[in-house]
């Protein structure tokens, strides 16, 4: 999945979290941290802090990967398109 901002970060983990039938406050024990944690990572993310980032990660069983822009994935799955934004 590609991701090019905060928000579909937060939407991604969001989602993997309801496929995985768990709640926010079940997330947050495993993450060890408070429901409300998890809440606000949801809904604004440009706030959080990495270390909140990985412990979402961990609990919910995700990996995040770094690619260079415009390059294949390494499964070669997908429809890869080059990154046309700036920060």
């Amino acid at each position: 999945m590609k991701i090019t901002s905060a928000r579909g970060l937060a939407d991604a983990l969001q989602q993997a979290r309801k496929q995985q039938g768990q709640t926010q406050q079940t997330i947050g024990e495993l993450a060890g941290t408070k429901q409300s944690t998890v809440s606000a990572f949801e809904t604004s993310p440009e706030h959080a802090r990495i270390e909140t980032l990985f412990k979402l990660l961990s609990a919910l069983n995700l990996e995040l990967v770094l690619e260079l822009r415009g390059q294949a994935p390494e499964n070669g799955s997908g429809n890869h398109q080059a990154w046309d934004q700036e920060w």
